[in-house]
């Protein structure tokens, strides 16, 4: 130390401008001591000095707290308790990853990518490998090189804020040096080492994890950073989100720079040049699993090139140039006590094993999904036969697999420890719980309740579907809330807009909310609070959130992105309605009447969005009790109009394209992606909605039908042009 802190004035002594430069200088002597400490074992001050130093420091921010910094290294153990962790909303989207368990899975990614750009099989093409690790995603921002926050992924869009707890890693850098980019977001995952957890669950810290991945999780987000800092986390850097500049041309350099700053990175990170290059490294990393010391469940391409990895861009939820490739499943034997069946949000009667807890992979088993009926009774939906024909009983030794984090299924059944009094399960025909028949439409491998809105058990699953997280996502309303909810006599919920009405209920209501157990008055005005923020709601999270049978994220999002508002998703759905397709008797009659239904031709001429998603969701929209609960439900809301659409403005914003010939240039799946990134909309087929046709070579019907409705037809040369590629 250049000074003794008892040679020091008191703090109560010092000016302004002394404590500014003694919180300076004391500032940068504590982080030094840190990475030294952390990082380098190689202290440079005793245990003592370190905290006198450290005391003194707090004191002087204590005393001069408008000259205290962001990134102070008294913020890294001991911050004050929060009373919970705040929102972030992500600068870029933190995706995740497309799986694949065998070597055909990888050959068929590297495919995929090449056609997308249009590559030969024998071009050039460099991808990484790096372990997938199995810890907490992270994201950390840097601006001007200061830590300013850090986040988990949440939903992707959404995380929680994390700052102060992940402050206390010492992985993770406070202050980066050098090149830094002004705007920097790091990426990578929060883990523990074996040989931590193992101390940790027999210390007297109280509760015992049943894995790393779950210790490193429990621990980032404890509400009192201080115990955070007790516990022994690490992170690894992999990635990164918002930039301010490139920090390279390649996947490979950029992790590289990222090392250079400070942070760790993977010393198994290879770079592969074949698709025999990329399982070599696979099975490389297999064979060192269990001598790293922490928890891997993979390996993860991807694509080198950053300009190809812009180019091959994202889909709905994961990208293009990445594949996480997993490691094969894991194996348990134990008993099948019992086989209960849930329903669920569509009527869909789900069979699930009650198992004897059996640890597999490190995690404790105690459920297994055992899909539908047919894979009970040995056969799959067509009749072939599964598992040699053998079928699954109550009180049966059943082999467990799972494979990361995968549900866990039923593999195999021991037949020889089979009970001899043992009898095949009879799969119910009637719902367990409304008692309503429950069917198996012709080519379904699902019995499914016909109750509808009468089947509780639908009721409640929609509801949970509804506020789930990337539906609503409502703070402290969750699953067990809405089965409270549910059956409550004096603010029931038994369906989406109830939850909108529920403050003004509870206004009128004698036995006021926050007298219940289980809340309070801050707990209650936060949960109103939380249902209010959500009445503005963005399109494809309301489309998706309405729980409607084949409609997932993906499709929630292309229909969002067509149809731009709900108004005009609305019209359109109301228009099918009314229309000869919809009313067909059979695919053959739809199929003929399509020419004197636009607007069925248009939902689907949507490109990825199919016949039978359609019929679902004009279904739902004309069944007379499910629309007044939607219009009930909207009335509640603001519906944001498609993000996609709203701040771009480009030539084709808003406009609805159709390809057709063979594009020389560039791959129709990156015309599409390149066309949908600018605003516009796709679609299969012409019709007098389409506002431009991009005609190839070969052209056929779809440009005769285009010069038969006078939409504007254009040749590759001027695509090219507008979307920014000529």
């Amino acid at each position: 130390m250049a000074q003794s802190i008892s040679d020091r004035p008191a703090v109560g002594d010092l000016d302004r401008e002394q404590a500014a430069a003694e919180i300076a200088d004391l500032s940068a002597q504590v982080a030094e001591a840190n990475e030294a400490y952390h990082r380098r074992d190689a202290p440079l001050i005793s245990d003592a000095d370190y905290d006198t130093l450290k005391a003194r420091l707090t004191a002087l921010e204590e005393a001069f707290p408008q000259l205290a910094r962001p990134d102070s290294p008294t913020r890294q153990v001991g911050a004050a308790p929060a009373e919970g962790f705040g929102k972030v909303k992500h600068a870029q989207r933190m995706m995740s990853l497309g799986n694949a368990f065998s070597d055909a899975d990888v050959e068929e990614f590297a495919a995929r990518v090449r056609s997308f750009l249009g590559l030969s099989a024998d071009a050039p093409l460099q991808m990484t490998a790096e372990p997938k690790i199995d810890g907490l995603s992270l994201s950390l921002r840097y601006e001007d090189g200061a830590l300013v926050q850090a986040a988990t992924r949440g939903d992707g869009t959404v995380g929680e804020n994390v700052t102060a707890n992940a402050g206390t890693i010492a992985d993770i850098p406070q202050r980066l040096t050098g090149d830094v980019p002004k705007i920097l977001e790091v990426r990578g995952e929060v883990y523990m080492s074996h040989t931590d957890f193992e101390a940790l669950n027999a210390s007297d810290a109280g509760r015992v994890f049943a894995n790393p991945r779950n210790a490193a999780a429990g621990s980032l987000r404890q509400i009192d950073p201080a115990v955070t800092a007790r516990r022994p986390l690490k992170f690894f850097a992999y990635s990164w989100g918002e930039l301010s500049e490139p920090l390279a041309p390649t996947q490979m350099g950029a992790v590289e720079r990222l090392r250079d700053l400070g942070f760790h990175t993977n010393p198994l990170t290879s770079l592969c040049t074949s698709v025999a290059e990329m399982i070599a490294a696979w099975s490389r990393i297999e064979q060192q699993r269990s001598t790293l010391g922490y928890d891997i469940d993979g390996v993860v391409y991807k694509v080198n090139d950053l300009a190809l990895q812009a180019r091959l861009g994202f889909r709905s939820t994961t990208p293009r140039w990445a594949l996480a490739h997993k490691f094969p499943a894991e194996l348990a034997w134990t008993r099948l006590d019992r086989i209960e069946i849930q329903v669920g949000r569509t009527g869909a009667l789900s069979p699930v094993a009650r198992l004897e807890p059996v640890t597999v992979g490190g995690v404790v088993v105690s459920n297994a999904t055992l899909h539908n009926e047919d894979y009970i009774a040995g056969r799959d939906n067509v009749g072939a036969p599964i598992r040699e024909g053998r079928d699954i009983r109550e009180g049966d030794w059943v082999q467990i697999y799972r494979a990361g984090d995968v549900i866990p299924k039923i593999a195999d059944v021991d037949l020889s420890r089979r009970p001899d009094d043992s009898q095949p399960f009879q799969f119910p025909t009637l719902c367990p719980e409304c008692g309503s028949e429950a069917i198996r439409e012709p080519g379904d491998s699902v019995r499914r309740c016909t109750g509808g809105l009468i089947c509780p058990a639908q009721a409640v699953e929609k509801l949970k579907h509804f506020v789930g997280r990337a539906a609503f996502d409502i703070d402290g309303l969750g699953a067990k809330q809405i089965e409270m909810f549910f059956t409550d006599k004096d603010l029931p919920i038994r369906e989406p807009a109830d939850i909108f009405t529920l403050a003004a209920r509870d206004a009128r209501n004698l036995g006021k909310l926050k007298n219940r157990e289980g809340f309070g008055a801050r707990s209650t005005e936060k949960l109103f609070a939380a249902i209010d923020e959500r009445r503005r709601i963005p399109l494809a999270r309301l489309i998706f959130a309405l729980g409607i049978r084949h409609v997932g994220e993906v499709a929630a999002a292309t229909l969002a992105r067509h149809f731009g508002s709900w108004d005009a998703l609305v019209a359109a759905v109301d228009g099918a309605a009314q229309e000869p397709a919809f009313k067909a008797p059979d695919d053959k009659a739809r199929r003929a009447a399509l020419a004197v239904s636009p607007s069925w031709a248009e939902l689907t001429g949507i490109d990825g969005i199919g016949g039978v998603l359609v019929n679902s969701l004009v279904t739902t929209f004309s069944q007379e009790a499910e629309r007044q609960g939607i219009d009930r439900l909207v009335a509640q809301l603001e519906v944001l109009p498609a993000e996609d659409l709203r701040d771009l403005q480009t030539e084709i914003t808003g406009k609805t394209l159709v390809f057709t010939g063979t594009l020389e240039r560039m791959t129709r799946a990156e015309a599409k992606a390149r066309a949908e990134a600018m605003g516009a909309k796709v679609a299969g087929s012409v019709s007098a909605k389409t506002d431009l046709l991009i005609a190839g070579p070969g052209a056929g019907s779809k440009a005769a039908k285009a010069a038969e409705l006078g939409v504007a037809v254009i040749d590759e040369d001027e695509w090219l042009r507008i979307a920014g590629a000529g």
